[in-house]
């Protein structure tokens, strides 16, 4: 059985929340790292230098005490110096007093020889066992020792050098080791804690959208995310995915509504002539010239039907093929609206247009066609008393074109939708005025493919005016 690769390569993903927690461990752990080598590289420096400093204030003090144990009277004080010389070999330091004769006054390593090799030996070890690139020499240095400002002998100390520790040295630099140890384990420790909870804060809203958007992948439209984030692309991610689910509710809402209307505007008059048929073919009814004018009148509203459908496929088309000419659009609308002039005497409505003239660079008669459009809607919708007005504007680059009418508007509700193939704002009130419903649907594209936009305000019982922006050239 051929293994499952989907669950493979499941398995080897890894959730956000762990990746993250991760990362944060992963950047910790490098900041420690540097923060530590850089902490060592550079303390070990300055340390150095300090205990090279210390050296050397130790030796002056050494000098200094033993220029005190030299009397006036030409004589030393050998107890003190001997207590002097002790307290140096327990510091790492050897010290040799010569007279002015070369006579040896004390000597370290003449008074002591085993417990000088064994403080050399130690101090040697744990250079050696803390710094493996510890190089020492043993080094001499040589002092005048003066009385009364009379030179009156010298005073040699040997150390190790350039610099060495000693117990407390090493102590020091063990308890700084032992403090970025821990400053990094609590920072590991840190990190993991605010890593899974910065991760949590994170994941938990980007699995609330995967939830939601699973659950708008099997038709449920209405789930929404209410958890707000904090984050500004989670929560543009969430807007995101609402909106998404109120657009394809809306769609799906429109496409049952397009079939219910389609299959009313094909089950009227195909009921129509299946009845004539009938009575006909049943010999109820005589093949009269009255009766076959009203079964051929079914067939035509079907066709324009279809006329329309096909109309509308050409165009929302990509394709769509625009004929450019220049034209004079108000001349063009003053003649549109002559057409108009006995269907609004009949009606007792009012139509205005304030004329001018505007060039504009368009398919002429698609421009033609909604125009017709427009000002035919604007005529079914307004009562009698009521007007309806045509206005032309032009700026540099945009034409702008309204009719406003005011006729019985349209609701908030259906307002979004009226571009929408074959909807109707109120069915009762469109089975009295005719039409399929597409009209706007076409004059859009019509539009669209100019590169314009239409736009569209109404109010209940007030009036609706559309207004046109299409580019002159």
């Amino acid at each position: 059985m051929a293994p499952d690769i989907g669950l493979e390569e499941n398995d080897m993903k890894k959730s956000l929340r762990k990746k993250l927690s991760l990362s944060y461990m992963l950047v910790i752990m490098i900041c420690v790292l540097l923060i530590s080598l850089l902490t060592n590289f550079f303390l070990k420096r300055l340390f150095q230098d300090y205990v090279i400093q210390e050296h050397e204030i130790k030796n002056k003090a050494i000098v200094a005490a033993v220029n005190k144990q030299y009397s006036d009277d030409g004589k030393w004080n050998t107890d003190a110096i001997k207590n002097l010389g002790l307290d140096a070999i327990e510091n790492g330091l050897f010290i040799s007093i010569k007279d002015l004769s070369g006579k040896t006054i004390w000597d370290a390593e003449t008074y002591n020889n085993s417990k000088c090799e064994s403080v050399k030996n130690h101090l040697t070890i744990t250079m050696e066992t803390y710094f493996p690139k510890w190089k020492g020499v043993y080094t001499k240095s040589e002092y005048s020792i003066v009385n009364n400002s009379n030179k009156v002998g010298n005073i040699v100390i040997g150390y190790y050098g350039p610099f060495y520790y000693n117990d407390n040295d090493i102590l020091y630099v063990k308890t700084l080791n032992k403090i970025l140890i821990c400053v990094g384990i609590a920072s590991l420790c840190i990190a993991l804690i605010l890593g899974l909870l910065m991760a949590k804060g994170i994941s938990k809203p980007i699995l609330n959208v995967i939830d939601t958007a699973e659950m708008i992948s099997k038709g449920n439209y209405s789930e929404k995310i209410e958890i707000k984030s904090d984050i500004k692309e989670i929560d543009k991610l969430t807007t995101t995915i609402n909106n998404l689910g109120t657009s394809l509710y809306d769609q799906e809402e429109l496409r049952k509504r397009l079939t219910r209307d389609i299959s009313h505007e094909l089950r009227t008059p195909l009921s129509t002539l299946q009845s004539h048929m009938e009575a006909l073919i049943d010999g109820v009814w005589q093949p009269t010239t009255e009766r076959l004018t009203s079964c051929h009148e079914e067939i035509l509203r079907l066709k324009r039907l279809v006329d329309d459908l096909e109309k509308l496929a050409e165009y929302e088309g990509e394709n769509l093929l625009l004929n450019k000419t220049k034209f004079n659009m108000g001349e063009v609308i003053n003649n549109i609206i002559v057409n108009f002039q006995k269907q609004f005497l009949d009606k007792g409505v009012k139509l205005i247009f304030n004329d001018r003239d505007v060039a504009i660079n368009a398919d002429k008669d698609k421009i033609i066609q909604v125009m017709v459009n427009l000002i035919s809607n604007a005529l079914k919708y307004t009562e009698k008393g009521g007007k309806v007005e045509v206005d032309l504007l032009e700026d540099s680059q945009f034409v702008e074109l309204s009719v406003k009418d005011t006729g019985v508007g349209i609701s908030d509700l259906d307002l979004p939708y009226i571009f929408e193939r074959f909807y109707r704002a109120d069915e009762s009130r469109n089975k009295l005025t005719g039409g399929a419903g597409i009209g706007l649907t076409i004059t859009k594209s019509i539009i669209e493919a100019h590169d314009g936009i239409i736009t569209v305000e109404s109010k209940i019982n007030e009036g609706s005016e559309f207004v046109i922006k299409i580019p002159k050239n």
